[in-house]
């Protein structure tokens, strides 16, 4: 420590948060570092200067040793994290240390989670399909390249096994870099995903960072941040396509809440921080592609109560290129994934973007599913038998469809049982084209239920296979 170092010590302490004065007026800038003398050192960030010569700031790593007096060190800089090819295959927290029970890394390059987003002068568009291997996704909610594309969904109607499923398929064919961030989700998860990855022999192109459920609002709200910093340095750097998955991003708007309330900041509507539009579009509009690479996200959101209208599910809607809707009705069915077809949009499924056959396709299956929804009512009051012939087969096939688009996922075989599936998105096609042309008018649509192709119906009982 030099005689320049900048020297301040605690004045007051409430829950999370902190007041650090600075005696000699030298004050730290907002997102500044602090590191409290002794051992063990604590990290605070500054979040608001509230007088001429106090700084009031976020304890990222509350320990026992938080007391009145404490004095506290000025780093002079935000939070820096370590980037560069040592990372791959590694676990980190918000600081950039390691945490899988490896060895430390060595002298690395450190880079401030803090920056500013691409301009838009230097932005790129990119409009082809990344597939999943998941039928449901790939044919009516395709992802593209660059895009940014959401889970939505309550509590327990899947979006971990799915956002799990889409690691396992995509990092094995994915040709660049993955990142996946937890952001406030169970060390439970964590170490199973660390586990699931690295027998899957996946994990030497694949970074994960995490703030778990039982840290600080401040280490939630952060963890975010440095998982892209860490992604722009191979996007940036590396010029590597890179690909980042986060579960679940309505943690990180959880986090801003509690770190509102902390700062004593008036809530806005429902409880929300004033601040939620701009706290979650400092964090999206990081995530994009430019001439030296591509980033693209797929990204986990709870919704809380089911409510769609929630401020935290319609501010994360506008940020993205695709939005995958859970549905519980579906879900109670044991439709799954349990993916709303009617819900669920991209901006990719367009003519032009994608094939003429594809768009066909999703168009007639949507189309199909929809007139069946709006038959379920008669159904219910009148019977199947009240339907025109050309209604009854129209539930046949939409029945046909929606058990069609349930799939196994490796992701579980331990529990279910079923050899998991990848499912091109050319045999995705097929299928349903064979399914809405009618040539399984005589197959009982349960067989159709946990499928790969139409090809599997001669496992199931013989038939044509169309």
């Amino acid at each position: 420590m030099t005689r320049d170092t900048n020297i301040g010590h605690i004045t007051a302490i409430e829950g999370g948060i902190v007041d650090v004065r600075f005696d000699n007026g030298r004050l730290p800038t907002l997102g500044t570092r602090l590191r409290t003398l002794g051992i063990p050192e604590i990290d605070i960030e500054v979040a608001s200067l509230p007088g001429p010569t106090e700084v009031r700031g976020l304890v990222l790593n509350p320990t026992a040793g938080l007391r009145l007096g404490l004095g506290v060190r000025d780093t002079g800089a935000p939070i820096r994290v370590p980037v560069g090819e040592e990372l791959l295959g590694r676990m980190f927290n918000l600081f950039g240390e390691v945490v899988d029970g490896g060895p430390p890394l060595g002298d690395m390059r450190h880079r401030s989670i803090l920056c500013d987003p691409v301009p838009l002068s230097e932005r790129q568009v990119d409009t082809t399909l990344l597939e999943t291997g998941i039928k449901a996704i790939d044919l009516l909610s395709p992802i593209e390249r660059g895009g940014k594309a959401g889970l939505f969904g309550g509590a327990g109607v899947g979006k971990t096994v799915l956002i799990t499923e889409m690691i396992h398929n995509m990092v094995a064919e994915y040709d660049g870099i993955s990142l996946f961030c937890g952001i406030g989700e169970r060390s439970r998860e964590a170490e199973e995903l660390y586990r699931d990855m690295k027998d899957a022999g996946v994990l030497d192109n694949t970074i994960m960072v995490f703030g778990q459920m039982n840290e600080s609002p401040g280490m939630r709200f952060r963890v975010g941040h440095t998982a892209l910093t860490m992604a722009e340095y191979f996007r940036e750097d590396r010029r590597r396509d890179v690909l980042v998955l986060i579960d679940n991003i309505f943690r990180f708007v959880q986090a801003g809440s509690e770190v509102s309330g902390l700062l004593g900041r008036i809530p806005s509507r429902v409880g929300y921080q004033p601040t939620l539009g701009t706290e979650l579009a400092e964090l999206e509009e990081r995530i994009c592609s430019t001439e030296r690479g591509a980033m693209t996200s797929v990204q986990a959101v709870y919704v809380p109560a089911d409510d769609f209208t929630d401020p935290a599910a319609t501010h994360t809607f506008a940020h993205l290129s695709a939005s995958i809707v859970l549905s519980r009705k579906k879900a109670s069915e044991g439709l799954y994934p349990a993916i709303d077809p009617l819900q669920s949009f991209s901006r990719l499924l367009t003519p032009g973007a994608v094939s003429q056959r594809h768009y066909r396709v999703a168009r007639d299956v949507r189309n199909t599913l929809a007139e069946y929804d709006d038959l379920k009512d008669i159904i219910a009051m009148l019977g199947l038998e009240e339907l025109s012939e050309k209604d009854r087969a129209t539930v046949r096939r939409a029945r046909q469809i929606e058990r069609f688009l349930t799939q196994p996922f490796f992701s579980i075989e331990a529990m279910t049982g079923s050899k998991g599936r990848f499912v091109a998105l050319d045999d995705t096609l097929a299928s349903c084209e064979a399914i809405l042309a009618g040539a399984f008018e005589d197959r009982d649509e349960s067989a159709f239920y946990m499928i790969g192709t139409v090809q599997d119906l001669q496992q199931k009982g013989g038939g044509d296979a169309a």
